[in-house]
């Protein structure tokens, strides 16, 4: 009954299990009977005698004497007695024995009917226990089959396991020496960039020197045929027949001077005989016509080189941000709106900034000795502002309002002078590209829209998966913020998007560095991403204990240099990273007690403007 040693060591014990357990019982079974059976043996013997006694004394009463009927029974019985009875007492006694002997018999005959009865369901239990122990062997040697077929199928599983092991170890070995390959390419793509701008700024400098060397020439050729021209004679003659004023002008000209006259006989008589010299001549001297034209080279190279042109639009001159400092201290604080402020957008000139709130008002202020003073207030905005930019003149204002359109403001015109209407969502973000004429906005609608200013027209749409939260713009390229936690890249000059990069949470804001190499995005991962765009990867990751996007339209900037980075957390904080270590450089508190929504700094890199949830401004120096 034992199985094999190997699989069958469960299946053997349990069965040796019930081979003890049916000894242990036919040894308790049999101990009962070993002790009755001969007991029962003993008294059919007695009984036999008894009876063959009694047929004796039966046959022959009178015959019987205790000297002539001596035998073995009666050697017992006088051994049993210690004194002699009589026949009669004897078969009295005999006949009482023998009735016990029968009641004992008919007892032990009882108990052997029972012992049988139940030694016969003894047997057919063991049967049915046999016959199950022989279905249960035939279920363990099924099982064994099955756990053999299971046992080669794992092994089976297993070898081709260790087969795609191998295979992802060779894999992960490949990619190492890819990764590495890439690493290398993109340092020596760097090197190469790094090169290539190192040669274009040469090559600008060069040409600079080359225009520069041109212009000097130009200007001591000028110079040279002024000092020429002043040089030459006109001859003047006095004709009083002559209509007009009587004078008439002989244009000759001669390269060399006449002579004077050897006698001269006064003051008088000599300035009349000397020869007169040219208007042109006379009345300017050598430095102002030089003044003069350098003014025409100007006003030419000022015009495009068409003194016959059109009139040209002149912007103000931009303040150049060389080192920007982070600002330390608050200068103002003002209660700006009627409620919360979404919006902050300085102007080129610096002076000027814009804010725009959920009151559906526009207000711009001017900074003035580091104070904030109200200049003009925009109306007519069909909802909530969201979004506000400056065209590159500092002339127009375009906000991104709640009322599914984009309108377009004119500094120093209080109503609206465009609305761009075609969304059918929410507008949240509306930035004019590098010429004042093109725009571009995003919605909540999932679309991305360029906008032509001068005719009010939706010139391209852009569907997206997801709607999107903020745009920015490049020379060639419209940069996007989105909900699906994806930054995604448009050509301007094609259909379709040519990259998307992803970031940990859902995308705030975009802000474009001057030289256009850097992007900073705020996401609601509670965390400020700068993107290298030369190499197209995240280079910093900026975080810092207590900072929290407050809303899903919080702004972060770059410094005019971008050496760092700035934005407001949901508890009034503004927080200031160094963009080239990665570490906060100061955070501000005091003036804000709700959460701030948008950050600003100014072009010339001195002022900072925040705007938070409880209607506040404050400038930061």
């Amino acid at each position: 009954m034992a199985g094999p040693s190997g699989s069958g060591g469960p299946a053997a014990r349990w069965k040796r299990h019930i081979v003890r357990q049916l000894q242990q019982r036919d040894r308790t079974q049999k101990a009962l009977f070993q002790e009755l059976v001969p007991a029962y043996n003993h008294l059919l013997e007695k009984a036999e005698l008894l009876a063959q006694f009694s047929e004796k004394l039966q046959s022959e009463p009178n015959d019987v004497t205790p000297a002539t009927h001596q035998g073995p029974w009666e050697e017992e019985l006088w051994s049993d007695s210690d004194l002699f009875q009589s026949p009669a007492t004897l078969r009295v006694k005999w006949q009482e024995e023998e009735e016990g002997l029968r009641l004992v018999c008919g007892e032990m005959a009882y108990q052997v009917v029972e012992k049988s009865v139940a030694l016969g369901t003894l047997e057919s239990e063991l049967e049915e226990r046999r016959s199950r122990l022989a279905a249960l062997e035939a279920r363990v040697a099924q099982l064994q089959e099955a756990r053999a077929q299971e046992t080669e199928k794992a092994d089976a599983r297993q070898a081709r396991n260790s087969a795609l092991r191998e295979a992802y170890e060779a894999l992960r070995a490949h990619t190492r020496l890819q990764e590495v390959a890439l690493r290398r390419l993109e340092e020596e793509a760097r090197d190469l960039l790094e090169r290539l701008v190192q040669r274009k700024v040469r090559a600008a400098a060069e040409r600079n020197l080359r225009n520069e060397r041109r212009e000097k020439a130009k200007q001591v050729r000028v110079s040279h045929e002024l000092k020429k021209a002043a040089k030459r004679t006109v001859s003047i003659s006095e004709n009083p027949d002559t209509p007009g004023n009587g004078i008439r002008e002989k244009a000759e000209m001669t390269l060399t001077l006449p002579a004077e006259p050897e006698f001269l006989e006064g003051e008088a008589g000599e300035k009349w005989k000397r020869p007169f010299r040219s208007a042109s001549a006379t009345s300017l001297t050598l430095s102002r016509c030089v003044d003069v034209v350098k003014g025409l080279l100007d006003f030419k190279k000022r015009r495009g080189h068409s003194i016959g042109g059109a009139p040209e639009q002149r912007y103000q001159s931009i303040p150049v941000c060389v080192a920007a400092r982070p600002p330390t201290r608050a200068q103002d604080v003002l209660d700006a709106h009627l409620s919360e402020v979404n919006a902050v957008r300085f102007g080129p000139n610096s002076n000027l900034l814009a804010t725009g709130g959920a009151d559906r008002f526009i207000h711009l202020w001017n900074v003035v000795g580091g104070r904030l003073e109200a200049n003009q207030t925009l109306e007519g905005a069909g909802g909530s502002i969201t979004s506000l930019d400056f065209d590159p003149s500092g002339s127009q204002v375009l906000a991104a309002t709640y009322s599914q359109a984009a309108q377009l403001w004119k500094v120093g015109e209080a109503q609206s002078k465009e609305t761009l209407s075609g969304h059918t969502d929410k507008v949240t973000a509306a930035k004019f590209k590098l010429t004042r004429h093109q725009a571009v906005t995003g919605s909540r609608d999932r679309t991305v829209k360029e906008w032509d200013l001068s005719r009010a027209y939706c010139s391209r749409t852009i569907h997206v998966l997801s709607y999107c939260n903020d745009v920015v713009c490049g020379d060639h390229v419209i940069i996007s913020g989105h909900n699906d936690q994806k930054i995604r890249f448009w050509d301007s000059r094609g259909p379709r998007c040519t990259q998307v990069i992803p970031v940990q949470g859902r995308v705030t804001s975009l802000n474009l560095s001057h030289d256009q190499l850097h992007l900073l995005s705020c996401s609601r991962d509670n965390t400020l991403k700068v993107i290298d765009l030369r190499v197209s990867n995240i280079r910093q990751v900026f975080s810092a204990d207590g900072f929290k996007c407050g809303s899903d339209w919080t702004k972060a900037v770059f410094s005019p240099d971008r050496s760092y980075a700035l934005a407001g957390s949901w508890d009034g904080a503004l927080y200031i990273w160094d963009v080239d270590t990665g570490k906060l450089e100061s955070s501000l508190r005091g003036p804000h007690c709700a959460a701030v929504n948008a950050v600003a700094w100014c072009y010339s890199g001195t002022h900072a403007v925040s705007v938070d949830q409880a209607r506040k401004i404050v400038l930061w120096s």
